[in-house]
């Protein structure tokens, strides 16, 4: 899912680590019921670099340790202008869909749990965002890094196009 071109590698990174769920789950056996527990996790430094990982273990702490390893092996840079995204997008993973706005400066965050633990982690502070299907916050956090993924930056769309924007913005 994940494309080479945006990965970053967590040498000298500052990264903070966020709890987005936890979720117990029961194993009945002959012998009776067994418990263990699987964290998502995000991390980010809170300027344009995330990542999302999964930790399972039969005690909570370790299952997050757990994730947060995980996390730190798939970190992704993402564009960040002024705070916001650069423009609209939206994305799908599993039954979750994802609606991603740019917002004026002030608006603040304005998205649900699992959504706003990225944005947060990945250091956006105005945004506008919906999320429509399942509430599911394994998908909508993969849904939400697959939206961020696929956002461009202005010098990106002009490195494409093969313009130069010093000649479109100077006359």
């Amino acid at each position: 899912m994940l494309n080479n071109a945006k990965k970053v590698k967590t040498s000298d990174l500052e990264l903070k680590d966020r709890l987005v769920s936890i979720q117990r789950v029961t194993k009945v056996t002959k012998g009776g019921r067994t418990f263990s527990f699987s964290a998502i996790v995000v991390v980010g430094n809170e300027d344009g670099i995330v990542g999302y990982g999964l930790g399972k273990a039969s005690e909570v702490t370790t299952a997050i340790q757990k994730g947060v390893e995980d996390a730190k092996k798939n970190l992704i840079k993402v564009p960040v202008h002024k705070g916001t995204v650069p423009h609209e997008q939206s994305a799908k993973f599993g039954g979750a869909r994802v609606w991603i706005k740019p917002a004026a400066s002030g608006t603040g965050v304005k998205a649900g749990g699992a959504m706003r633990a990225v944005f947060e982690s990945v250091g956006i502070t105005d945004i506008l965002a919906k999320s429509k299907g399942s509430s599911n916050p394994h998908n909508l956090v993969k849904a939400t890094i697959a939206a961020l993924l696929e956002m461009r930056d202005a010098n990106e769309v002009a490195y494409q196009r093969q313009v130069n924007l010093d000649k479109v913005f100077n006359g």
